[in-house]
């Protein structure tokens, strides 16, 4: 949408490091990161949904709307979001403080989406942003990432010192720019 592009122009101007895109991302890249959710999968949490191109998809997917909790820290985001998604848990606010959010059931997300420009962020920033994402996911849930740059956006110490691993989902060349998902998930205890 023409509008949704002025939204993300004026947010980009504002505060370039935070939305870290001067527009929304495509339908291969939402068809892309999403790929492995569906109706089984249970509540989602997206991180930085912008206007919700990837929250739509989910949508479509089967994912039911009440079991969506969107973290969006821009306003006009956060308002644009609460019209479009009435039934969606919006919470306006810092996805690094994600791990003080309550749930009903704890440890109940099957999947997270973040849609942050983790490339421009500290890794003790990173480091809390995923820390938060794993406090909510049920064991075998999964973050999903995207990223323009050429590998995963989550430097490997911070994955080492998580104890996660990144998978890649793979790429499009039909998102502007060119981008990747990758999946990040908790590796397995090994058996001593």
């Amino acid at each position: 949408m023409p509008s949704d592009i002025l939204t993300f122009l004026r947010s980009w101007a504002a505060e370039p490091v935070r939305v870290g895109a001067v527009a929304p991302s495509g339908s291969a890249l939402a068809d892309l990161i999403t790929s492995d959710i569906g109706p089984h999968t249970g509540p989602v949490i997206e991180l930085g949904p912008g206007t919700g191109v990837f929250t739509a998809r989910l949508l479509t997917r089967g994912v039911e709307e009440a079991d969506l909790t969107l973290v969006e820290y821009g306003s006009d985001f956060a308002r644009l979001l609460q019209r479009r998604f009435p039934d969606a848990r919006i919470m306006w606010m810092d996805a690094a403080r994600l791990k003080t959010v309550a749930f009903e059931a704890p440890r109940s997300v099957g999947a997270v989406i973040s849609g942050l420009p983790l490339l421009g962020f500290s890794p003790r920033r990173i480091i809390a942003i995923l820390d938060g994402a794993f406090h909510h996911l049920r064991a075998g849930g999964a973050l999903y990432q995207f990223t323009y740059g050429p590998r995963c956006p989550v430097p490997r110490p911070i994955l080492d010192r998580l104890g996660l691993r990144a998978t890649l989902v793979g790429r499009t060349l039909l998102n502007m720019p060119p981008a990747a998902a990758y999946r990040i998930t908790r590796r397995a205890a090994r058996m001593t």
